[in-house]
């Protein structure tokens, strides 16, 4: 058994075993109990009823976040012309096409967060998808990284655009925020991000379709949330 430290221990002492708060209440204690020395994320966890053996069960998608995650994000277009000039003009880190797509390939190179590619650029990606996917930067229609409006796109991530997408036990991780961000601000894009799960249910779903919601601190304990909080 992992053993904690007194921080943790003092931090999980605040919580009551087994009882799930309003969300009022766990972004509060979020905040008290972070135990890092550091800025740390704050993430949601979400175990939903889902059977991801039938494809419309497997949820994938983004949200931008209304106050954003408070982290920055390198990004990095693969486009051509008038889009590669746009992407620049959006904000984007690194624009290119063959050029970059051989940096990756032949120099190992990932300094960058988010993919973002153009439609007709995906065939090229193609011999990449080896090395792009496991990494989780494959660019992707579902998560608004393969476009025509790469302006959007490069905007979106800058903005505070995360990327959800359901494990095979059905579970929901995501980053709404980090312990610097006001009640009010973490309560915002926890909304937004519960919001989105609600709407993307799938209409074969049966029974309860959330089965439990928790946010936590980095390094600090679970806090679980009253899941029909959310109910639209």
């Amino acid at each position: 058994m992992r053993k904690r430290g007194k921080k943790y221990i003092e931090a999980l002492s605040k919580l009551e075993k087994g009882k799930a708060y309003t969300k009022e209440e766990a972004i509060k204690l979020v905040k008290e109990t972070s135990t890092s020395k550091f800025v740390g994320s704050v993430e949601i966890a979400v175990r939903l009823n889902l059977d991801t053996k039938k494809a419309d069960q497997q949820l994938r998608g983004a949200i931008v976040l209304p106050n954003g995650t408070g982290k920055s994000k390198k990004v990095l277009v693969i486009a051509k012309g008038e889009n590669a000039t746009k992407a620049k003009e959006a904000g984007a880190d690194y624009v290119g096409d063959t050029d970059m797509l051989e940096k990756i390939e032949k120099e190992n190179w990932f300094d960058f967060d988010v993919m973002i590619a153009t439609p007709d650029m995906m065939p090229l990606l193609g011999k990449l998808g080896r090395v792009l996917g496991p990494k989780g930067l494959m660019p992707n229609p579902k998560t608004g990284t393969v476009t025509t409006d790469v302006a959007k796109a490069v905007s979106d991530v800058k903005s505070g655009r995360v990327e959800y997408r359901t494990d095979t036990f059905g579970n929901i991780h995501g980053i709404i925020g980090n312990t610097s961000f006001t009640e009010e601000q973490l309560l915002e894009n926890l909304n937004a991000f519960m919001g989105t799960i609600l709407r993307i249910k799938p209409s074969t779903v049966k029974g309860d379709y959330i089965k439990n919601i928790s946010v936590s601190a980095t390094q600090g304990p679970g806090i679980k949330i009253i899941t029909n909080s959310f109910d639209i």
